[in-house]
């Protein structure tokens, strides 16, 4: 005999997939905290010079900082002291630079004071994480079954991608504006993040 299930009520299943996504909402919190936290140090120490930067130049801080982190996941050891942790927050607050770039343009008043700026960088986190739940919801937290090294080549795939818009002068024929990849790129970092701290739990 089945089970009467009212429709109101859940089942264990998805009572285990709510405690899951509100664990992943929880440690996507504290990675952005933390991002934001170095954000606003470096932004008192200089200013809001990155203003200055085209997205062609941002683009190209993120690849060098994840070849980095691929260059170090092949060889297995490092000689800069400098961790693939810091690497992969500088690609989630270069990533809201290139949004907040996107957003008010280069030609405007670079000068932001760290009120304007942490607007814009909430802004900029709350729709990457809005859409980190709306994927999270669709394919069930696949990301915690991957490897860290397929999250970086997946970003290194997003960076040529934007790279190939770029030149193309931002047009496209179907895919997504260089924008959504710079979200995508923002949540495998996150969950890049998420992993390393549950290895170090484990």
């Amino acid at each position: 005999m089945q089970p009467n299930i009212s429709p109101g009520s859940q089942t264990p299943d998805s009572d285990l997939e709510l405690m899951t996504i509100s664990k992943t909402s929880t440690q996507y919190d504290r990675v952005m905290s933390g991002c934001k936290d170095i954000f606003i140090k470096k932004m008192k120490d200089y200013g809001s010079a990155w203003r200055i930067l085209r997205l062609s130049s941002i683009t190209d801080q993120i690849y060098i900082k994840a070849q980095r982190i691929r260059s170090i996941e092949e060889k297995g050891k490092q000689k800069v002291e400098d961790g693939v942790d810091g690497e992969f927050i500088g690609i989630i607050n270069y990533c809201i630079i290139a949004l907040i770039q996107l957003e008010l343009g280069s030609e405007s008043n670079l000068e932001m004071s760290v009120d304007d700026v942490v607007h814009h960088f909430e802004k900029q986190v709350a729709v990457s994480k809005r859409l980190m739940e709306d994927k999270n919801h669709d394919y069930g937290e696949a990301w915690r079954g991957m490897r860290t090294s397929s999250m970086t080549d997946l970003i290194l795939m997003k960076l040529m991608r934007i790279k190939q818009i770029e030149d193309n002068q931002g047009a496209t024929l179907i895919s997504e504006g260089v924008s959504a990849n710079y979200y995508d790129m923002i949540n495998y970092a996150a969950f890049a993040l998420i992993k390393k701290q549950e290895e170090i739990i484990d």
